[in-house]
Order: C-alpha cells, then structure tokens, then sequence
C-alpha cells in the first residue's frame, strides 16, 4: 500500500481563538484529547466552549459528560460568555450526562464498580442526538481515594475507547495539584490520550497569569512551548501567540507629520506612514505633549485617534491638552477621537491586549497612541511584557496604523538605555527627551536617536514648552555628553545661549 507523503492528520476547528494557530490546524479530529490543569486554570470553560463553537459553527453536535458540576450550574455559569446550551438541548444539538454523586452517597470501591452502565447512558446520549464531539469533565472524580494506578490507566482507556468507537472526538478534563510536575493526580492520565493540553494559572508579580501548552499531539506537528491565554466574557478562552505575529507587512513611502514642524525636518520629512515611533524621556520631559501634538496633527488632517492611557483620567488629559491649544473634547465629539484609559492593574496583559484589539477594530483608527508603554511594564514580567508589545505591535502594522508609544526612563538624567526593555527593537522611530543640567539651570532637549528607512538629524536640539505646546530650537553647541547626563562645556559656548533660543531653519 502506498502513502501519501503530503498526508496530515484531519483536524476539526477549535472554535478558541489562537489555539488553532498554535496547533495547526485545531484538535486531530477522531481522537483523544487531555486537558490537564489546576483549579482556576480553565479546563471546564475550553472544553466547553469547543463543543459549542462545534454546534453553532460547523453543526457538529455534542454530549457533555459531568461528573462534578450539576448540569443546572453549568447552564448557569456559561451564560455569562453568552452561551445558551438550554436552547441546544431543547433542539437536541447538545446532550448533558449527570454523573454527579448524589449528596449522601458512599464513597465506591473501584473494583467493585461496574462501569458498564455509565458507557451505556454516554452511547445512548451520542446516538440520540449524532454527536461528533465528547467532553468527560472532570474524569479523576470517578476514581475517588484509589490507589492503583494501573487500574485507572485501565478503566480510562475502556471508557475513551468507547467514545472514540462512537465516532466521536473526545476531550477529557483532569485536575493537577500543581502547575507543574506529574500531568495528573494517578501520574497515568497523559499515557491514555492521543494528545495533551496543559493549562496554568500563575500568579506572577501579584498578578494570575494563564498559559497553555501542547505537551504532546500524536500524528501531527504543533508549536512548543508555553503561550498565554485570557478567559473573558466576549470571548471565551482566547490563546495570544507570539507565533501569530507577521513580517509580511506593508511599508508605505508616505509621510505623515508628526505635528511638530521642526521635528518634522529633523526626522527627513516626517513619519512614515504605518509606523511605530517611541518617544522616551523621564518624567515631566513632555511625552504626553507630544501625544497631543500628534493627536493635534491627527484633528488637522481630519483622521481618526485613537488614544490608550494607562497613568491618567480622560478629564486629566483633557485639561492638560486644552492647556496647549488641543481641543480633546471637541475631537472626540466630531468622531476624530476616542479615549481609552484603563489602569494597568485592572487585568492582565493579555486582556488589555484584547482591549486594544477590540478598540481598533470598532473605531477603526488611523493613529494610534500609547501612553504609556513602562506603565504596563510594572504590573508585568520581561516575558509577558515583551510578548505584550510584539501582539500589539504587530497588529498595528498589519491594520497599518501610524502609531506613538511613550516611554518613561526612570533616571531624569543618565546612561539608562533605551533598550534595555527590548522596545526599541520593535519600533520604527525612537525620540529621546532628556533634561540638561547648564549652570545650574534645567533645559529640555530632544534627538532622533532611530530612523529606519531614511536620513534623519543626528543633532540634540534644545526644545521649551509654553503655552502653544513644544516649540523645538537650534542645536546645543560646545557642549558634549549631553545622554550620558554629565555635559561638559566651555565659557564661549554659553556665547551661543541666545541663538540657541532662535529656531533654527536650517535642516
């Protein structure tokens, strides 16, 4: 017999967003899937939601079979994710088996258990209504107190086999003890599925953190490691891959301004169109200006703003903004502009990231603004940081939106790097403020440290803030280590003070 070298194993649609990228294809249709995990890691609610998305998206019918939640509370708990599985019984899409113990019900030896009639209600549920798909949630109930695992390996695998001769895809859930260590509490579980699913919920930086890993999928190839996932009320169980990133994006020649005309000439021209500029300084350098000169540009050429802040309220932002001539108000009001400020601690990165995702989608920006970046780093690990900028980075460049992230060093002078949280490599622009420390006397003063793709001016040019927003002048001259935040200067150089204090034309 021959084989087909281009073979691959079937696989049926997930229905959670992002596994399927992660497993290439979805779950391998016809077999036996383990979902292990702790409490609180999101078992119930993923097998689930891949038996309803199965009925409602590809008429694959389902039966759910519980042996720790009352059918009643499940009917009730899942109707926050909108999913109405009375209506799927009613039309006999979905079919529940109770295995749940009853309240004074004995504890039962195993070896004296006959498992014979519980294979006959899953058989004559699956029959009843053609289902394709199988959940047993949560198996290791069945198996209370016992201490042999041979015995459980046995009884799992009659119990899976059946189903699967049914027809039927199957996912079984099974608790762990711990995030890591053995798979499940017998130490067999993992040897009698075809594939394993293993979920966690960490608690990182006081902050519980999901991840899912595919620890292992016979027949077929999936992505290693860990990869964070969120559980919320929009939708469900959705899985934020690193790996659903792209390097196919356009790279547009135009230019758009920035809002600042002689920032606009110290960077050739202007912004490219489509993308990403870090504006880094410390506190009180002008970043969220900058925000507004941008979001200044944005009302201008009549495009739409859209503008995350993670350190201050809308009303804040709005009364800082007019006090440099930029109407956030009646922005907002025309439809220019829309404000979305959330605290970083409210939830986790990756569901602000879901936020964000959401908020683009239904304004449907043209720019975008972060303010600010180092805000969300706090309330995070390096990876999840990390992991957080390139999901949302590259988002914005595959919607092509021109976007301005803020960065607040945490030196107001110094040799602090700007890449020291790996941002810059992500971005297209980098702009540096800092703060110059002259004869005793604070000055302001901004460079293009980054532009790829173009020529851009490599002097530090000295910037004030007045009541018109940033006004950016000549170039220090006869001063030198300005970024390190030790400038060293001669008495002649102070001769250029007041031409310094003229804009300089010049490019």
């Amino acid at each position: 017999m021959s084989i087909d070298p281009h073979y691959t194993l079937p696989k049926i649609a997930s229905g959670i967003n992002g596994f399927d990228a992660i497993s290439y294809g979805g779950l391998p249709e016809g077999g036996s899937t383990l979902i292990a995990g702790a409490s609180g890691s999101g078992k119930t609610v993923f097998s689930l939601q891949v038996l309803y998305a199965g009925v409602n998206d590809h008429d694959e019918n389902a039966v759910f079979v519980t042996f720790e939640e009352r059918p009643a509370r499940l009917l009730r708990n899942v109707l926050g994710f909108g999913w109405d599985l009375q209506s799927l019984i009613d039309r006999k899409k979905l079919a529940i088996v109770d295995v749940t113990p009853e309240p004074q019900e004995e504890q039962v030896d195993l070896g004296t258990l006959n498992l014979s009639a519980l294979l006959a209600r899953i058989e004559a549920a699956v029959k009843t209504v053609s289902a394709r798909r199988v959940v047993l949630d949560s198996i290791g109930s069945l198996f209370p107190q016992f201490a042999d695992p041979g015995m459980v390996r046995r009884e799992l695998l009659r119990i899976i086999s059946h189903c699967m001769d049914l027809g039927t895809t199957v996912l079984v859930t099974v608790e762990r003890s711990e995030n890591e260590g053995q798979i499940g509490r017998f130490g067999v579980e993992e040897y009698i599925a075809d594939n394993v699913i293993v979920l966690r919920n960490r608690l990182e930086n006081e902050t519980r953190r999901r991840t899912i890993e595919i620890l292992k999928c016979r027949g077929t190839d999936h992505q290693r490691g860990e990869f964070p996932f969120t559980i919320d009320r929009e939708d469900g169980v959705t899985v934020v891959p690193l790996s659903s990133t792209t390097l196919y994006q356009r790279a547009p020649n135009t230019r758009i301004t920035s809002g600042i005309e002689v920032l606009d000439r110290m960077t050739g021209g202007g912004l490219y169109e489509s993308s990403i500029l870090l504006v880094s300084g410390a506190t009180g350098t002008g970043k969220t200006l900058m925000v507004a000169e941008t979001v200044r540009a944005a009302i201008n050429n009549g495009e739409r703003m859209l503008l995350f802040a993670a350190e201050e309220a809308r009303e804040q932002l709005t009364r800082n903004a007019a006090a440099w001539g930029v109407d956030f108000d009646g922005a907002e009001s025309s439809g220019l502009l829309r404000i979305a400020s959330h605290s970083p601690e409210e939830v986790g990165l990756e569901d602000h990231l879901l936020r964000m995702k959401r908020q683009i989608a239904d304004f449907k920006p043209k720019r975008i603004a972060v303010d600010s970046l180092s805000a969300f780093e706090r309330v995070s690990t390096p990876k999840s940081f990390r992991e957080f900028v390139i999901g949302l980075t590259s988002h914005i460049k595959v919607m092509q939106i021109t976007a301005v992230f803020t960065n607040t060093t945490s030196l107001l002078m110094g040799t602090e790097s700007v890449t020291e949280t790996h941002i810059s490599t992500i971005t297209d622009s980098i702009i540096l403020l800092r703060y110059v420390e002259i004869n005793g006397e604070m000055r302001r003063g901004v460079m293009v440290l980054k532009m790829r793709g173009t020529w851009h001016e490599k002097a530090i040019r000295e910037y004030v803030i007045d009541a018109n927003g940033m006004r950016i002048l000549g170039p220090f001259t006869g001063i030198h280590g300005i970024l390190s935040g030790v400038p060293t200067y001669t008495i002649s150089s102070e001769s250029h003070r007041l031409g310094s204090l003229i804009p300089d034309d010049e490019d």
